[in-house]
């Protein structure tokens, strides 16, 4: 029993030194004061201060009883300059050096050392005072290259600390509220960055620091304001014409940008519609040929730069037209006296100068033919080939001088029987005649059709 007792005890004895394995002591208020062990002495280039370490050096301790030294620290507060605290055990006499990297850039801050044996404390050495070097300041110079499009240049000159490992390219905005890291430049001669895909003519602002090896980050260079380059002015006095037969021509003002190249002429079915690239052009003016009447498109036009920007042009289309038909005939009476049908209409568009009947002849279910009389210059027609017993429909349409042909008048019906009746179509109510100033054919100069001028390749 008792064998087992001392065994229990011898356990527990070692379960408690095992538990304070590699526990560093520290100093206690208890502590026995013995003067005669040694006092730590710096070499005389013992105190090594950067900006976010600190090293000691201290001569080698001969004597066998010290274990280890104490070390203290002072460290400054927002209401001053803290007591000497205890900071850090080294667990060895043979050892010489200690490095402190938990220190801030341009602080001031104080060491003292103490030895201890196994059962007591030397004295206190005299304090330390360090302060650490502010940090590391960027590049001394630094430019910019504005009025670049979409991109911004940055230059500096390289840092000449040898210890810079890359730059840090910061960026900020007027709009912004922090600064944004854009980009790392690796190697210390690198000394330029070129910013792309920015918007244009925009204020940006750059600002630089240098990353070192031991990833100490330097303050902020002075900063750089870029202004990308504004697009090219919009063009103006876009006109389109609507009294050209199947074809319209635009023009505009000409570009005053002094590194214009050229004019880019987008066409669409609607004012909001989809717009496409229908002429690369030199010249400010162009003719459209359609080969329909009446018909309406939407023009824009934005001027190019030797950059290749283009000017804002979404917001000012034009619609030009193709002449239109002319006004149809209005027909006034359709009758058949004696086996003679006779037609008459009144002019309702001064641009009419001829005219054309369309007879339908239909007699029976199935026996049905037309016929068209053109060249007529007056309103009156008479239709001499009648025969009895039949169906016709005569339809009236007027041409002008560039062969617009007009849309249908309305059908007048004849219907002739075995005997001599007259029918009578209804009569159709004549239309005002409106006066309108004869049209003059716009003379096209200096004309560059889509086909000189479209180079849509590197679309």
């Amino acid at each position: 029993m008792k064998l087992w007792i001392q065994s229990t005890s011898l356990t527990a004895l070692l379960l408690i030194l095992s538990s304070c394995a590699g526990v560093s002591p520290s100093p206690t208020k208890e502590a026995t004061i013995d003067a005669t062990l040694p006092n730590i002495v710096l070499t005389n280039h013992g105190k090594i201060v950067g900006m976010t370490s600190v090293a000691f050096e201290w001569k080698s301790l001969e004597d066998s009883r010290v274990e280890g030294i104490y070390i203290y620290k002072q460290v400054p507060t927002t209401e001053g300059t803290s007591e000497l605290v205890y900071f850090k055990t080294i667990n060895s006499r043979f050892k010489t050096h200690y490095v402190d990297n938990k220190v801030q850039p341009d602080t001031r801050y104080a060491y003292a050392f103490k030895t201890f044996s196994e059962d007591a404390e030397g004295r206190m050495s005299k304090s330390v005072a360090v302060n650490t070097l502010p940090v590391l300041e960027s590049v001394s110079w630094i430019d910019k290259i504005t009025g670049l499009p979409r991109v911004a240049k940055i230059i500096w000159r390289p840092h000449s600390n040898e210890k810079v490992k890359s730059y840090i390219v910061e960026r900020k905005t007027l709009e912004d509220e922090t600064w944004q890291k854009v980009e790392t430049i690796n190697g210390r001669l690198n000394a330029e960055f070129v910013d792309e895909d920015l918007n244009d003519n925009y204020v940006y602002m750059y600002r630089v620091r240098v990353l070192t090896f031991d990833d100490i980050l330097s303050t902020p260079s002075q900063i750089v304001k870029v202004v990308t380059k504004a697009l090219p002015i919009s063009v103006t006095g876009i006109t389109t014409t609507t009294t050209l037969p199947k074809e319209i021509k635009i023009t505009w003002s000409k570009s005053t940008q002094e590194d214009f190249t050229r004019y880019y002429l987008y066409k669409s079915t609607k004012i909001d519609g989809n717009y496409e690239l229908i002429a690369k052009l030199h010249n400010n003016h162009f003719l459209d040929k359609i080969d329909e009447d009446g018909k309406t498109f939407f023009y824009r036009v934005s001027v190019v730069d030797t950059d290749g920007l283009e000017s804002i042009n979404d917001k000012n289309s034009i619609q030009g037209m193709t002449l239109s038909r002319p006004n149809a005939p209005a027909l006034v009476e359709a009758k058949l006296v004696k086996n003679v049908v006779e037609l008459q209409w009144s002019k309702t568009d001064p641009r009419s100068n001829s005219y054309i009947v369309v007879k339908n002849h239909k007699k029976g279910w199935f026996d049905e033919n037309n016929e068209e009389f053109t060249g007529i210059k007056s309103g009156k027609f008479i239709d001499k080939n009648i025969e009895p017993n039949s169906t016709y429909s005569y339809t009236v349409f007027a041409l002008d001088s560039n062969g617009i042909k007009s849309e249908t008048s309305s059908v007048a019906v004849i219907v002739t029987p075995e005997s001599t009746t007259i029918v009578k179509a209804p009569k159709e109510e004549v239309r005002e005649e409106k006066v309108v100033a004869p049209v003059v054919k716009e003379e096209v100069q200096d004309v560059v059709e889509a086909s000189d001028d479209l180079d849509l390749s590197g679309l």
